[in-house]
């Protein structure tokens, strides 16, 4: 009788253990998408605009074109940080809220945001009703497939599980990009996060991603990413490829992060799809601890992090 009680309790606490060990390796993988995010876009943030560089950037630096410190992350975590804010807040997706975070994030910095972002906030703030802003801004700009909504979409791949993560993403994605191509390749991004932050492998994160995917465009490219040159440009496809092939083609954090920003183009954005996807598979542990050295605002977005990995497991 007492060896049995003693084997029931050991293995009482051997379960408990167990789910709690897992519940921690989890919200590591949650911190490691939004600090992933962050590093990647305070990263690249210099060389935005840049050719390659002849000499492979390999820590943040001061950034001459934006007059930054190194370490200071843009709009890319700013808009993410509002997106992670208002899923906790409101416990899932509430377009109002949404745009009203993502508003308020513009006006603290908007020097540095894209020409679809800023043209839907500035309708929003001259009196446009929101749910018409985002085409009205697409007809006035002529196109709408900038990469804004994919860099700004991991939060919702680590709040949601499910056809959630494809619904809410391209939600979010149309309050500002009416271009359905950047919806799809936003619910691309947060379909892997997705599955990489609850315990996927990188390949199987990817096929689930691809096998999700309903645009044929965004499709054809990201499920044959190997045969074309990565180009990291402001498009919304190119940009994800980008991305995509750096994580799936390295190792490492650091090795992913590394190949993303020192294309040059567009380097923040590519770098903060990038670290989202390689921080969301190897988790916070893998960020090399003169990155997070580096890295101003990290207690906001690891506090962004803890708040929206607590609220998606109620």
């Amino acid at each position: 009788m007492h060896t049995i009680t003693f084997l029931h309790v050991t293995s009482y606490f051997r379960n408990v253990i167990y789910f709690f060990g897992e519940v921690y390796i989890q919200l590591l993988h949650a911190a490691g998408t939004l600090v992933g995010l962050a590093i990647g876009d305070a990263f690249g943030a210099p060389l935005e605009g840049m050719s390659p560089p002849v000499r492979k950037v390999r820590d943040m630096e001061y950034s001459y074109q934006r007059g930054r410190k190194a370490g200071v992350f843009t709009d890319d975590t700013g808009q993410a940080l509002a997106v992670a804010r208002s899923l906790t807040r409101c416990r899932g997706f509430s377009p109002e809220d949404m745009m009203a975070e993502l508003v308020a994030a513009y006006l603290s910095d908007p020097g540095v945001y894209g020409p679809t972002s800023r043209r839907v906030f500035d309708l929003v703030l001259l009196g446009m009703d929101p749910r018409k802003a985002a085409r009205a801004a697409h007809e006035i700009n002529g196109q709408s497939r900038s990469n804004g909504s994919v860099m700004r979409g991991p939060p919702i791949g680590v709040f949601y599980t499910g056809p959630m993560v494809e619904t809410c993403s391209m939600a979010c994605s149309r309050l500002t990009h009416y271009d359905p191509a950047a919806g799809a390749c936003s619910a691309f991004v947060n379909r892997m996060v997705s599955e990489l932050c609850r315990g996927k492998g990188k390949r199987q994160a990817y096929l689930r991603a691809l096998s999700c995917c309903r645009n044929d465009e965004v499709g054809e490219m990201l499920g044959r990413f190997r045969c074309y040159d990565p180009v990291p440009g402001l498009d919304c496809l190119l940009a994800t490829h980008a991305a995509l092939a750096a994580f799936m083609e390295n190792d490492t954090f650091e090795d992913t992060l590394l190949s993303a920003v020192n294309l040059g183009g567009d380097a923040d954005t590519v770098g903060a799809i990038a670290g989202s996807l390689a921080g969301s598979h190897y988790g916070l542990g893998s960020v090399p601890r003169r990155w997070l050295s580096g890295l101003h605002g990290l207690s906001r977005v690891t506090s962004a992090a803890w708040n929206l990995w607590e609220v998606a497991r109620e």
